[in-house]
């Protein structure tokens, strides 16, 4: 049974999480191992729910009590939930709750590289994307058009930041992901070595005079793949392009130079998917 506590003091430090903490520091709160991460809304802390990820507290408006945070107490057990009316919330979060449901939970274990690709054929590399809604879009895109897993470098959002969380719409719990590296000299040299020993060719989504348009049959073709992309503003870097196999490039018309990283993701991961054998 789930602990109701009505919130009348925004001083607790159980509060923390939610309204004074920010990503960086609830990623390493006290020590790495101890990291939190926030979920919203039933959807997303659902699908954290059914990928193992362990909740620590709820935050959730009085409504929701006997609505549609029910079904998440029932599965989060005993653990605190703090509640208030939603101009409380806000007033303690900083923002509007989309849901009016709020979980802070552990965050899980990374996997090695080496575990993560196990088996793959086709995975995603973000690299150094800063926008948290970028990273969480393409998680969304990675998980329905057919990647296996995404792998992020060291100065990529994690994507278990709360608006990454959001935008994905859960789904950086059903895709497997981690960190390619543990310092940003880890990438691109060693990093794309790294997939190299794993029998991954390498496809770098550049628009580049000398790329090769995204439906060329070559890349389409090769047995395990990995689709790099690039930060925002400058896309990504020459020297990671110089190093992979394939440099790849989607087509623009009517003198559009780009598309968005996100869109362009989508894009890529559908024309490059594993071609099934009929």
């Amino acid at each position: 049974m789930a602990e109701i506590i009505e919130l009348t003091d925004f001083s607790q430090p159980e509060l923390d999480v939610y309204a004074r903490l920010t990503d960086a520091q609830l990623r390493s709160r006290l020590e790495p191992e101890k990291g939190i991460f926030i979920a919203e809304s039933p959807k997303v802390i659902n699908r954290a729910l059914d990928a193992g990820c362990v909740p620590v507290s709820l935050l959730m408006e009085r409504r929701h009590l006997s609505g549609q945070g029910r079904e998440v107490m029932d599965r989060c057990g005993e653990i605190p939930v703090y509640t208030g009316d939603r101009e409380l919330l806000e007033n303690l979060t900083g923002y509007q709750l989309t849901r009016g449901i709020l979980c802070a939970m552990k965050r899980p274990a990374f996997r090695t590289v080496e575990e993560l690709c196990t088996g793959t054929h086709r995975l995603a590399v973000l690299e150094n994307i800063t926008d948290a809604t970028n990273v969480g879009a393409i998680f969304r895109s990675a998980a329905a058009l057919g990647m296996d897993c995404v792998l992020v470098t060291p100065s990529c959002c994690d994507p278990l930041c709360r608006r990454a969380v959001r935008v994905s719409m859960g789904t950086v719990f059903q895709i497997p992901w981690t960190v390619i590296g543990d310092n940003p000299e880890d990438w691109p040299a060693a990093g794309t070595e790294r997939l190299s020993r794993l029998g991954f060719k390498t496809a770098a989504m550049a628009l580049r005079e000398d790329a090769v348009p995204v439906d060329d049959p070559a890349p389409g073709a090769e047995e395990r793949l990995a689709v790099i992309l690039g930060t925002e503003g400058d896309g990504l870097a020459a020297d990671t392009i110089a190093q992979c196999d394939y440099t790849v490039r989607i087509p623009m018309a009517r003198g559009v130079d780009s598309l968005n990283v996100a869109a362009a993701s989508a894009v890529a991961f559908w024309q490059l998917r594993q071609k099934k054998e009929n």
